[in-house]
């Protein structure tokens, strides 16, 4: 069997191993999506009648800013999701599993990626829940089938790279607890960009960095797709975004993983 055959079914291997954990150990993934349910329920009926007034449209109000925010709500599951590898790659270091590994003939790529397919897969799940829940709500939209294989692309790709970041945040913390902390900002973005409101209604240095971090090029290339508002270059920024943080996180948590001593 050729090195790439072997990673490959080790990693398939690995990837069960976290699919099963999932079953048998179903809290993390219900808070993963039940955190993202509970700001979609929040922002439209608490405060979506007074943010959506300002966004004007047919309807407006708290029907408009359901059209508005869904975007940033499933953003909010990308970002929530990337807590459960950084806790469970952790736990494998710190609990010995890892060094088991090693003694063993498995790919060293694939305990890692096992990780991060699992955690893509279980943020596949949120994404299908709360979008089925907005379209319960009254979300439509009249994009194409292409246009929604799209928004899952670029949603899958930044999970992907988000997962890789997590890894390496599990990797360097001293214990599950720190390391669900570590990848907390990453929820925060969200909120600092044009998710929930217009980054024109922010003070200037809030609007600079809105309009400048990685995840506004993601949330309005979603909204365009989705709505058909205008995407610019927008959709080629967020994927230069995505490449760079996957491909960066990726050969920092490798590095990680080679150099930790295991406890």
């Amino acid at each position: 069997m050729s090195t790439l055959a072997h990673t490959v079914t080790d990693s398939a291997t690995m990837l069960r191993r976290n699919i099963k954990r999932m079953i048998r150990y179903p809290g993390l993934t219900v808070f993963m999506v039940g955190g993202p349910i509970v700001f979609l329920l929040l922002f439209v009926y608490v405060f979506g009648g007074t943010l959506g007034a300002g966004l004007g449209g047919v309807s407006g109000g708290r029907a408009e800013y359901l059209r508005y925010v869904v975007p940033g709500i499933m953003l909010i599951a990308v970002t929530g999701a990337a807590t459960g590898p950084a806790i469970t790659v952790n736990m494998d270091m710190t609990e010995g599993i890892i060094a088991r590994f090693r003694t063993m003939a498995i790919s060293r790529a694939a305990v890692l990626t096992g990780h991060v397919l699992g955690s893509v897969l279980q943020t596949v799940v949120a994404l299908v829940v709360v979008t089925g829940l907005a379209v319960a709500l009254g979300f439509r939209s009249d994009a194409s089938v292409l246009e929604w294989v799209a928004v899952l692309g670029i949603l899958v790709l930044l999970s992907f790279a988000l997962t890789w970041l997590a890894v390496g945040c599990g990797l360097i913390a001293g214990s599950p607890e720190t390391a669900s902390n570590l990848p907390m900002p990453l929820v925060a973005l969200p909120f600092l960009g044009s998710g929930f409101v217009p980054t024109e209604s922010m003070p200037a240095a809030l609007r600079w960095f809105a309009e400048y971090q990685p995840f506004t090029p993601v949330i309005e290339t979603i909204r365009g797709l989705l709505l058909g508002t205008p995407i610019g270059n927008s959709a080629v920024v967020a994927v230069a975004w995505c490449v760079a943080i996957a491909l960066a996180s990726y050969l920092w948590s490798r590095s990680m993983y080679n150099r930790k001593t295991v406890r």
